[in-house]
């Protein structure tokens, strides 16, 4: 015998029986009468062809039935209430997903902590959250394939608008063990062009790929991301320019030393938020861009995250 169609009303009588204990409580959370309540859950033990509670007790318990169809009826239930919740955000204008990159350069474990506390209040809007290199970040902004990337760009493009985050910097670092001669801050390129470069990999499709930092003429190997070539770097299997704050624990434990100076100077990054300017941008985006506004001040990376020679030049201006 086919079971006739049950409805979502019997499905939550139902659940409510099943947390509140009993049925009159049921019908007091759920702001309808006992009567009503009882009748809605007795007809869908009808439809169903069995007992969903053993009622020979001072409280009502489920029947072995009935606790396994309540276990299939509580995942119906919250799926219905995400699709309930997403047609509400539908209705309202508001955008279903947005898409951020977060470049290369980006401290990770803040940046994410960032984003959690913006989509914490937006589960509906769905997270496509994507890891570019270099100019790849810029060519997805500009193709229309991001709403927002977290990376450095050229601030004279009119196209785009920005919000200033923190600053990067970059240095360059070398494990104790590589070179044949000392480490010092007059290493010139031609003494490290017999060892082998490490460079991030341009994650451009369409763009031509954009070198940083490389000594021309050096051996150089391409990676994909920052923490490999960190390890790299470790093993002494080459030498590469690396965001500071990826390697301020071993640059204090000398496993690494930085080679910057007149001629490897490293430098500043300005880690920004950044969309299109010229496009228009829904409600959700809107919310978020006005959340990273307020949030830039405190994201600032800590003092004892920057190199010594910037801490003492931010000391030499508070003075």
């Amino acid at each position: 015998m086919a079971v006739r169609d049950f409805t979502l009303l019997q499905l939550r009588c139902f659940d409510a029986v099943v947390g509140e204990g009993s049925f009159q409580a049921a019908a007091d959370r759920l702001g309808r009468t006992h009567p009503t309540l009882f009748t809605a859950v007795k007809n869908l033990e009808r439809q169903l062809g069995f007992a969903l509670f053993d009622r020979d007790g001072y409280r009502v318990a489920l029947s072995t039935a009935g606790r396994a169809f309540h276990a299939r009826a509580r995942v119906l239930l919250s799926e219905m209430g995400a699709l309930s919740e997403e047609a509400e955000h539908l209705a309202r204008g508001e955008e279903s997903e947005l898409s951020v990159v977060i470049g290369d350069l980006c401290p990770l474990r803040e940046v994410l902590r960032l984003l959690r506390g913006f989509f914490d209040a937006y589960p509906a809007t769905r997270l496509h959250l994507h890891f570019e290199a270099i100019s790849g970040p810029w060519e997805r902004l500009l193709e229309d394939e991001a709403d927002l990337i977290l990376h450095h760009i050229d601030k004279s493009d009119a196209r785009i608008e920005f919000i200033d985050l923190c600053t990067i910097e970059v240095v360059p670092v070398v494990a104790p063990e590589l070179l044949a001669f000392p480490i010092t801050d007059r290493i010139a390129p031609e003494q490290m062009r017999p060892y082998v470069q490490l460079v991030i990999r341009d994650t451009a499709r369409q763009s031509r790929p954009r070198d940083y930092f490389l000594v021309e003429g050096a051996r150089s190997w391409t990676v994909s991301d920052q923490l490999m070539k960190k390890e790299l770097i470790l093993q002494g299997m080459g030498w590469g320019h690396m965001p500071h704050f990826l390697v301020a624990a071993e640059l204090r434990e000398r496993r690494l030393r930085s080679i910057a100076g007149k001629h490897f100077p490293g430098g500043p990054a300005a880690l920004v938020a950044a969309r299109r300017r010229d496009k228009p941008h829904g409600p959700i985006a809107n919310r978020l861009w006005d959340y990273l506004n307020r949030e830039a001040p405190a994201f600032a990376l800590s003092g004892d995250e920057q190199p010594p020679q910037r801490r003492r030049a931010a000391r030499h201006r508070r003075v």
